[in-house]
């Protein structure tokens, strides 16, 4: 079961594991989600309903910082996938930050480095 943490200056915060992923709506116009520890299988059972929540939002940009990640499976790469193309259909309002090592060497792996929408 995820722990939820809501508060209103710091955002949310959702725990399963040795996953973690914070939103916060900030200005009116932007939602940042950070994701940290290991995005897998278990991780998405809580990641996918928060990002879908931050997509039925009506902010203009939502970047998705993958810098606090130290691994991804094949799902966490599909919940990504799922969100850009959900995205691509409606505006593109979604801006990934990079991974670091070997998080980011997947993405480069898989092409998806050159796919989805990097922030450079």
């Amino acid at each position: 079961m995820a722990t939820v943490n809501a508060r209103r200056e710091t955002g949310t915060w959702l725990e399963k594991g040795p996953f973690s992923i914070r939103t916060e709506r900030e200005p009116e116009d932007l939602y940042v989600v950070e994701l940290y520890g290991e995005f897998d299988l278990s991780a998405a059972e809580v990641a996918r309903p928060e990002l879908e929540r931050v997509q039925q939002s009506d902010v203009t940009e939502i970047i998705v910082d993958l810098s606090g990640l130290e691994f991804i499976d094949s799902t966490g790469l599909s919940a990504l996938c799922q969100i850009y193309r959900k995205e691509k259909e409606g505006g593109n309002r979604v801006v990934l930050l990079r991974a670091e090592g070997l998080v980011q060497r997947v993405f480069e792996l898989t092409g998806l480095s050159d796919t989805l929408p990097f922030a450079d």
